[in-house]
């Protein structure tokens, strides 16, 4: 990635070297932040936020759970997005906005801190890789557990939990793979450091369900509504930790991710060991729409207006 021009940091454009905060802040002590990652992507008319409203909806979510208000009206947030995009000249990017405590105390309790927010914006290519599309990635089952349902919220997107997902990505990059895949607290299947996980057998999708410590991610539910447009049943539900080596095929998905095709888990090949028909057609139909070939039936992009 590379840095932009411009950060909306609290109401206003700064330039990028000024969007700083202080060492004391409680986000830096304490990881006190929700954030929602959004992709912009390129269309003939021009950029368009994809899934923007199912974003904000969770933002604030994320914030009633963590008991963080968000300092601006959702409209003016909307606004800022919009307003950021097109001062940084973005045709497509990945968009950042964050809600974070800065300083008042060391107290473990921040909400006597000041809350602020900042959108941030940079061109990011594949995720997990350029050929990753196409080829597939090699993933390892992780040490590292997700979290219990009464230790972190998995739901809320909160930036201090995001230390269990580095964990994973070290360890998988450390033992050779792209990415890594968490089990839940129970040895279920729950999903990768930063994606939702789905897996094919017999032409039907399966994935693990909100029980299993995951987020409820909005790619993923794109993914469910296109595999309902194609006829292709869904299943919500605990998979054990086998089911990933006798999988048809896999895939991940999120809003960095995608849907990227997964080639191997733990040095096992799934299926053909390519990408499968299954995974091409979703991500024919999701590339189709975010890339302005196929109608937008489900009015999941917006255009970015001034």
């Amino acid at each position: 990635m590379k840095k932009s021009e411009k950060v909306w940091f609290d109401g206003r454009l700064v330039p990028w070297e000024k969007a700083t905060v202080h060492v004391a802040a409680h986000v830096i002590q304490y990881g006190s932040s929700v954030f929602e990652g959004i992709r912009a992507y390129s269309l003939p008319t021009g950029p368009a936020v994809f899934c923007l409203d199912a974003h904000l909806d969770r933002l604030w979510n994320s914030c009633r759970v963590y008991r963080l208000k968000v300092p601006y009206p959702r409209d003016e947030v909307r606004r800022a997005i919009m307003e950021i995009v097109i001062a940084n000249g973005h045709t497509s990017c990945y968009i950042r906005p964050i809600v974070f405590r800065g300083w008042e105390t060391f107290v473990v309790d921040g909400r006597s801190c000041p809350t602020h927010m900042s959108v941030i914006t940079v061109e990011m290519g594949k995720y997990l890789g350029q050929d990753a599309l196409e080829n597939g990635v090699d993933v390892g089952v992780s040490s590292w557990r997700r979290m219990a349902p009464d230790t972190y919220p998995a739901a809320a997107k909160l930036g201090g939990q995001y230390i269990n997902s580095q964990f994973i990505a070290m360890e998988a990059a450390d033992h050779g793979y792209r990415e890594g895949i968490a089990l839940d607290i129970n040895g279920y299947v729950s999903e990768g450091s930063g994606e939702n996980v789905f897996i094919v057998k017999r032409g039907e999708l399966y994935t693990p369900s909100l029980a299993n410590s995951i987020l409820d991610g909005i790619t993923r539910r794109c993914v469910m509504t296109l595999a309902g447009n194609l006829g292709i049943p869904v299943h919500e539900a605990s998979l054990p930790r086998e089911v990933l080596y006798l999988a048809d095929e896999a895939f991940f998905c999120g809003t960095a991710a995608e849907i990227t095709p997964i080639r191997s888990v733990d040095g096992v090949a799934l299926g053909s060991g390519k990408r499968g028909p299954v995974t091409t057609r979703l991500m024919e139909e999701f590339f189709g729409i975010v890339e302005g070939k196929v109608l937008d039936r489900h009015g999941w992009l917006t255009p970015v207006k001034g």
